[in-house]
């Protein structure tokens, strides 16, 4: 028995160090085990954490929204059904213009074509061959002659007046603080470019039939990108072309200018309220001469400024757009030359 006693005492004694080395060892593993397990819990939150960073950095600035694009109003800044006068004028020039037409140029024209058909009638009745079978052999008549050299002279005078006024007050210089806006045609469309605001050269073209229907607006007048200028500010229009004569006309702002090729035309205004007004170009300038519609929307002059800084511009007063790429005007598409009905490109 004693024996069996030393026997297993001397096994416990013998296997005493491995027991005590292997401890360690144990702990250590049981760590190794535990530790890729805690490493995959950490490793969602890191890498969470990483991409949120280079998400953050890569957010752009919060960008200016462009205003509603503004629907037309029947009747205004576009021909009237029906209509045989000019079109309801928005600017001072044309409220000028209108007057002397209106007020005096076709009364006057109506009563001297009244004058004349009455002194026809009455020397074809006075002096017939029935009563008058002697006829007069008189030449001359002092007083008739002098009637009618001057009473032409006072009128040319009195249409001169306002005529020479109106002449100076539409190429008129732009004051200082006006909006420099460089229009420029093109075989078939325009390009519009803002320097003072830094917005570069974005194009018009006329929408189709569908989709002006779609937009509530007349078909041949709309387009996909209007000319975007504020109301109650003056504006400095810099007109040229690109490859043919053309001319930039819209009626209803008393606005008409020849885009020539290699010249810079100038041309001032102030529109005096919000609204679309339309023009078309009136210079012929080849196939698709009739289908170069121009739409101008005025704006307020606050919603204006929120264009500008929408399209990537600054104003005036230093105001810059946040740092962020230049949407399209409006929200729309920026186009290309049009193409023909088969796809092809125009040019």
């Amino acid at each position: 028995m004693k024996q069996v006693k030393s026997l297993v005492l001397a096994g416990l004694l013998a296997f005493a160090p491995a027991m005590a080395m292997n401890g360690p060892a144990f702990a250590q593993d049981n760590a190794a085990a535990t530790a890729p397990a805690a490493a995959t819990v950490a490793a969602p939150a890191d890498s969470a954490a990483n991409a949120a960073a280079p998400a953050a950095d890569a957010a752009p600035a919060a960008t200016v929204a462009a205003p509603p694009r503004m629907k037309p109003t029947e009747g205004i800044g576009m021909p009237k059904p029906g209509e045989i006068t000019l079109q309801e004028q928005f600017t001072s020039t044309g409220h000028s213009a209108r007057w002397l037409h209106d007020v005096m140029l076709l009364p006057l024209i109506f009563a001297i074509s009244i004058l004349v058909l009455i002194l026809m009638i009455y020397a074809m009745w006075k002096f017939r061959a029935s009563a008058n079978p002697t006829p007069s052999k008189t030449s001359h008549n002092t007083l008739i002659e002098v009637i009618w050299t001057v009473v032409p002279v006072i009128i040319l005078l009195v249409v001169a007046v306002p005529s020479i006024g109106l002449l100076a007050d539409q190429y008129k210089p732009a004051p200082k603080d006006a909006l420099t806006v460089k229009v420029t045609g093109y075989q078939w469309y325009w390009g519009y470019e803002y320097p003072d605001a830094g917005i570069p050269e974005y194009v018009s073209n006329m929408l189709t039939k569908e989709q002006a229907k779609a937009g509530g607006e007349p078909y041949q007048l709309a387009v996909d990108n209007r000319l975007i200028l504020p109301a109650g500010r003056p504006i400095k229009l810099i007109i040229t072309a690109a490859d043919v004569i053309h001319s930039f006309a819209v009626p209803s702002l008393w606005v008409k200018m020849d885009a020539v090729p290699g010249r810079l035309n100038e041309k001032s205004f102030t529109i005096e309220k919000p609204g679309v007004y339309y023009g078309q170009c009136s210079e012929l300038c080849g196939a698709r001469h009739g289908f170069m519609p121009i739409a101008i929307e005025a704006l307020p002059p606050e919603q204006f400024d929120q264009w500008v800084l929408s399209q990537g511009g600054s104003l005036k007063n230093g105001t810059a757009a946040p740092d962020a790429p230049m949407g399209p005007q409006q929200g729309s598409v920026l186009p290309g030359p049009p193409s023909d009905d088969v796809g092809n490109n125009a040019l």
